[in-house]
């Protein structure tokens, strides 16, 4: 296993992201499906129990990795169809997951 010790800039990040997920977890107390914003705010972005708006992680990211975080947000806050989780959004994730490894690999080997 790989240990990642964190420096100075981790925890200001951590403490940072905590801190927005704090205050958006206040603001949208009552927020409901109903009362939402579908542009700035979708529900399927914001319901993670975290609290964690997907693009307040996203935005620190890779296109592609980014990318594949806000769909596992979004598999872990969505309403199952029919019983069933929606594993699409498993499976979006994992083709940014499969597309940054790629492009990793053709700058790792010219």
């Amino acid at each position: 296993m790989i240990q990642w010790k964190r420096s100075q800039a981790d925890e200001k990040a951590i403490e940072r992201i905590n801190g927005n997920a704090e205050r958006w977890h206040q603001a949208t107390e009552a927020v409901t499906p109903e009362s939402s914003d579908n542009v700035n705010h979708p529900t399927h972005y914001t319901s993670h129990p975290s609290g964690i708006e997907a693009i307040e992680v996203t935005r620190w990211l890779s296109f592609d990795l980014g990318n594949a975080v806000k769909y596992i947000l979004r598999f872990s806050a969505a309403q199952p169809k029919g019983g069933q989780p929606n594993i699409e959004d498993l499976k979006k994730a994992r083709w940014y997951l499969d597309d940054e490894i790629k492009r990793l690999e053709k700058c790792q080997h010219g």
